[in-house]
């Protein structure tokens, strides 16, 4: 896939070449959004071990408390946890960025697939993330073209097409249980969501000169209905809770399970999604994989328990909400409560 027209403004490329000791204005947060240098102590976010028969009560405290939480022995195998951060490093530090923008993502649409830096930015005037990303569409099939993915590392598009799979494959497991903890139907979730669109997200956040001014990722929770996310071995990834910011430390080769929203308001509520972010460090890049679980833009969420706290929604008017409003906390879920 050739890059037409100009060229993106890309992090990386900023942090080669002109940034020394400061970062442009346009990556520097306002005062009430940076982040903190003390770090909230005594919470931890739980891990569940999804071996054998998993404790429901485990989901629905985790679910309900935290709206994130990790899984262990989930099934995906080791190798491939390794491959998939292996290759997304070797794409962002070993090509050349002459290589990597053939891959450019379109700079005019808010969420095209490739590689890119202004995902879901609202207005040219919006603060940008202190992160680079390479954007995959891959569910359904018909959205699957590995042709639009980097043809280096030579492994690259078969360890994202089997990683992806292993991810669906997860994903669903686990919207099971989270119906089971609700004494719903195990497929309830699933079927309500219909047709399953995944997109897988690596994103590359550069060191920053100035980590206390900038975010890597703006305070939001996801549009969709589940997030499965790993990191490499760099902290970065933070959560909200009780009204502080808790670090998210990596931990060898488990998932990180996010809910979105479309999971609060099928739960009327019962279960939250996680506000994140991601802050930025002096010292070292980091990688993510994040892994979106969203609805067709023609499917209706509803709750499922009365009385309704939260208006029924058409997906695809959740996502153009996004794209005006742009990320926020959690503001484009609190618009339908009642």
């Amino acid at each position: 896939m050739e890059v037409s027209g100009a060229a993106p403004m890309l992090v990386q490329s900023i942090t080669q070449n002109d940034v020394k000791s400061s970062v442009p204005p346009q990556y520097i947060q306002p005062q009430e959004h940076r982040p903190t240098t003390t770090t909230a102590t005594g919470h931890k976010i739980p891990t569940i071990d999804l071996a054998g028969d998993t404790d429901l009560t485990q989901i629905t405290k985790a679910c309900s408390d935290w709206g994130a939480f990790n899984v262990i022995n989930h099934g995906v195998s080791v190798q491939l946890l390794d491959d998939i951060r292996k290759v997304g490093s070797l794409f962002f530090e070993e090509l050349p960025m002459a290589e990597r923008l053939r891959y450019a993502c379109d700079p005019n649409s808010p969420a095209s697939e490739g590689y890119g830096s202004r995902m879901l930015v609202a207005t040219d005037d919006a603060v940008l993330d202190w992160r680079d990303y390479f954007d995959h569409h891959t569910f359904p099939l018909s959205r699957r073209n590995t042709s639009r993915w980097p043809h280096l590392p030579s492994n690259y598009r078969e360890v994202v097409e089997e990683y992806s799979n292993q991810m669906k494959h997860l994903a669903q497991k686990i919207l099971g249980l989270i119906s089971t903890s609700l004494e719903l139907p195990s497929s309830f979730i699933e079927d309500a969501m219909g047709e399953l669109y995944q997109n897988i997200t690596i994103s590359y956040y550069p060191a920053c000169p100035q980590p206390e001014l900038t975010l890597g990722l703006q305070s939001h929770s996801d549009m969709g209905f589940i997030t499965l996310l790993i990191q490499d071995n760099v902290a970065g990834l933070q959560v909200s809770k009780d009204g502080e910011w808790i670090t998210v430390d990596p931990v060898s080769h488990a998932i990180l399970v996010i809910l979105g929203d479309q999971t609060e308001i099928i739960t009327n509520g019962i279960y939250k999604s996680s506000q994140h972010r991601a802050i930025t460090n002096a010292d070292k890049p980091r990688l993510s994989v994040a892994t979106f679980h969203d609805p067709a833009k023609t499917t209706t969420v509803t709750p499922a328990f009365k009385p309704h706290r939260y208006h029924p929604v058409l997906y695809g008017d959740y996502v153009s909400s996004w794209y005006t409003r742009g990320p926020n906390g959690k503001r484009n879920i609190d618009a339908l409560l009642i």
